[in-house]
């Protein structure tokens, strides 16, 4: 899919704030900021617009927008996210998505959905039932993905004591070429129904690399992660590294801060 269009929000002051499990210590805003504004310079790079939605001081993980939809070229769908400190995300970005989506869908309680746990290859979206997306979220998105014509599959990271989204763990680079941590490669592969041409295997010491993502002829990737960069290279995939450290802290990734349709 060729992008033209992102939507992003900078993180705010109380960005440490935020929910997480990372034992790195809390997220210098500063730094932070400046990572924030080099994503955004890479995705214009990329030849894609932003839309820059204001940081929102009531929800502290609100930089990660990735998680408060699902961005189709067919609709879009609000999600409903599983931590209930997230639940207010998505009325901005809605009102955001009407302006290119005026027919939005949505995912209604008791389902849960993060935007993190949604894989698109090709038409084919994977869908993980984790500790933030329940089944019956993740069988409400089934359901409007499949009224759009789209297929879809499930596979359930509720045993991973890594993996907080499924997309922590794999990247699709389109052209049947996958990106994966070792702890998903076999859930993957089980799936099918997709095509999967080349599985680039991410190392456990470079797992945060696996949240990388395609924007038209680049690959964002994580900065400090040398093998998986070389290996993206050594493909003609272009990588563009880019500095996450501080959003590493935050159970964040380079997917989770942009809708990019």
């Amino acid at each position: 899919m060729h992008f033209t269009r992102a939507i992003v929000r900078p993180p705010g002051r109380n960005f440490a704030s935020g929910l997480t499990s990372a034992a790195d210590g809390p997220p210098q805003f500063d730094a932070a900021l400046l990572q924030h504004r080099r994503y955004c310079e890479a995705l214009r790079a990329c030849g894609v617009e932003i839309t820059r939605l204001e940081a929102d001081p009531l929800y502290p993980d609100g930089t990660f927008v990735e998680d408060a939809a699902i961005v189709t070229a067919r609709g879009a769908i609000l999600t409903r996210p599983g931590a209930p400190t997230r639940s207010g995300e998505t009325d901005s970005v809605g009102r955001t998505l009407r302006a290119f989506y005026p027919d939005l869908l949505k995912i209604d309680a008791p389902g849960t959905v993060d935007g993190g746990d949604v894989c698109e290859a090709d038409g084919h979206f994977i869908i993980g039932v984790s500790a933030r997306t329940n089944e019956r979220g993740a069988n409400q998105l089934r359901e409007h993905l499949e009224g759009m014509g789209y297929s879809t599959g499930v596979v359930d990271i509720r045993g991973s004591e890594t993996l907080l989204h499924l997309k922590t763990g794999i990247a699709y680079l389109g052209d049947g070429v996958w990106v994966g941590c070792r702890e998903i490669e076999r859930e993957l592969e089980a799936l099918g129904g997709f095509n999967i041409r080349e599985l680039i295997s991410v190392a456990a010491t470079e797992s945060y690399a696996a949240n990388c993502v395609r924007v038209n002829e680049s690959v964002l990737v994580p900065a400090g992660y040398p093998r998986i960069t070389q290996a993206l290279d050594l493909k003609g995939l272009h990588p563009l590294p880019l500095e996450m450290s501080e959003f590493k802290k935050m159970d964040g990734g380079l997917s989770c801060l942009s809708l990019r349709f």
